[in-house]
């Protein structure tokens, strides 16, 4: 036995027959090609040639009911503040991780990823998160009034 040169094998590629499903999703992402095409060629001129395009749909966008809501939203999108993309990387990662966390009950989907996305959010805006918190307290406590206000008059009655 040598130590230096080993045997040499033949190897030989053999493709796994396709399945049913791969074909099927094969035959779609074929049929869907020019779509997608055209979404991602309008996505590039909406989004790298830039202000033309959008100040060239602010005129069809002003006559819309919601003209003041889009053009704030594009102009906060255009020049927004210092560090707001890595903070919304957070908090959708936090809301991912809440997803990956809930397994299981249906509660627990819609309860972690809220849950930890509303404690990313307060990490980075406090005060936003306690002015929420005040109302969200006041609206709790009536709400919670009310049910016992409820709960009394029925236990009353009984």
């Amino acid at each position: 036995l040598s130590l230096y040169s080993s045997p040499a094998r033949e190897t030989k590629y053999v493709e796994n027959p396709q399945t049913q499903l791969e074909e099927g999703v094969s035959r779609l992402r074929h049929v869907m090609e020019p779509y997608t095409a055209w979404c991602q060629l309008g996505f590039f001129f909406f989004f790298f040639l830039g202000t033309e395009l959008i100040d060239s749909s602010k005129v069809k966008v002003d006559s819309s009911l919601c003209s003041d809501f889009f053009s704030e939203g594009c102009e906060f999108l255009q020049n927004p503040p210092a560090g707001f993309y890595p903070r919304l990387g957070v908090i959708g990662f936090a809301g991912i991780v809440g997803l990956f966390l809930a397994r299981g009950s249906r509660i627990k989907k819609l309860v972690y990823p809220a849950g930890l996305m509303g404690i990313g959010a307060s990490v980075y805006y406090p005060q936003q998160a306690v002015s929420i918190a005040k109302v969200a307290g006041t609206q709790l406590y009536d709400w919670s009034l009310q049910g016992y206000i409820a709960v009394e008059s029925l236990w009353k009655d009984n």
